[in-house]
């Protein structure tokens, strides 16, 4: 069997059993046939000295040791479903020391920079709806424009009941982010209006429908780069580097505002769906920044000449 129909094998496993994303797929199998191609079309017959060489090359080509990380990761599993079918009888991976990527801090929105943008919003109940769900959940931007109605949580009348909305993260994980009142303040205002945001045509309406902001495109709600050029707009009306604002920069914000507020890193894993603390952590190195500057600035000793 040829390395393509291995990786092609690879995929559905992914897909059938681990439920990936098409994102997730994709990204393993141009790793994957890269490995292949360096490897001659071998890849399923690498040795531990072949992917070392890779990763080399990888580096000559000047990609980022996250990325060279992350395309390893791809080789370690795949050569770990070869090892389960019986395909190898070792894992060549076992002794590759990958690179250790850095974690950039990430560029923090402020309280008063989120307060800009929640102003800029004015009238226009969708944006403003789309923005606290971003920042008071903190949804990744996929799972916000793929949200439906029957995700959110459980209203009767004008009140609702539940808080929770429903979410389907990476691998089709699901978990319940509690939405606060101004987020649910938001939400309600927006499907007041929502069916006017619906397309006409019978085959485009009932692909959209079912979405809480739908859309005429193919997929039936909003895409992830129109919500994108939603925001860039937006910074530029709150007079804020259009840059630092996109859709996970909010999410950014939702993370650290809550470990600045006291949540503990455990309870902000969960609503952020990270399936490891590791990814959480780096909300940490915000606040000890902030903390820092607090001890200069209110501490008594730091005051004194």
């Amino acid at each position: 069997m040829t390395d393509r129909a291995r990786i092609e094998a690879f995929l559905e496993m992914m897909s059938a059993e681990r439920g990936s994303s098409t994102n997730t797929l994709d990204a393993y199998g141009r790793d994957l046939l890269d490995a292949s191609e360096y490897c001659g079309g071998a890849l399923c017959d690498a040795d531990g000295s072949d992917i070392s060489g890779w990763l080399r090359d990888l580096s000559r080509r000047g990609m980022a040791p996250s990325s060279q990380a992350r395309k390893l990761s791809a080789v370690r599993r795949f050569f770990r479903f070869l090892f389960e079918e019986g395909d190898r009888k070792d894992d060549p991976t076992a002794k590759v020391d990958g690179p250790k990527p850095s974690r950039d801090v990430p560029d923090v929105l402020s309280r008063e920079e989120m307060a800009a943008l929640l102003a800029a919003c004015a009238d226009d109940l969708r944006l403003t709806c789309l923005v606290e769900m971003l920042y008071g959940a903190g949804l990744r931007a996929t799972e916000l424009v793929s949200l439906k109605l029957g995700e959110l949580p459980r209203r009767k009348g004008d009140r609702w009941i539940t808080t929770d909305v429903i979410v389907r993260g990476k691998g089709g994980k699901e978990r319940l982010c509690p939405l606060g009142r101004p987020a649910l303040d938001a939400l309600s205002n927006w499907l007041s209006i929502r069916e006017t945001y619906l397309p006409e045509g019978s085959l485009a309406r009932g692909r959209a429908e079912g979405f809480v902001f739908p859309s005429r495109g193919k997929s039936g709600h909003l895409t992830r780069r129109r919500l994108g050029q939603l925001l860039e707009s937006l910074a530029h009306s709150a007079n804020i580097r259009p840059d630092r604002v996109h859709p996970h920069a909010l999410r950014h914000a939702y993370a650290t505002h809550l470990l600045m507020g006291g949540a503990d890193l455990r309870s902000v894993q969960t609503l952020l769906g990270h399936a490891d603390i590791a990814t959480t952590q780096i909300y940490t190195h915000v606040l000890t920044d902030e903390l820092a500057e607090l001890l200069e600035t209110a501490h008594p000793l730091a005051q004194k000449n």
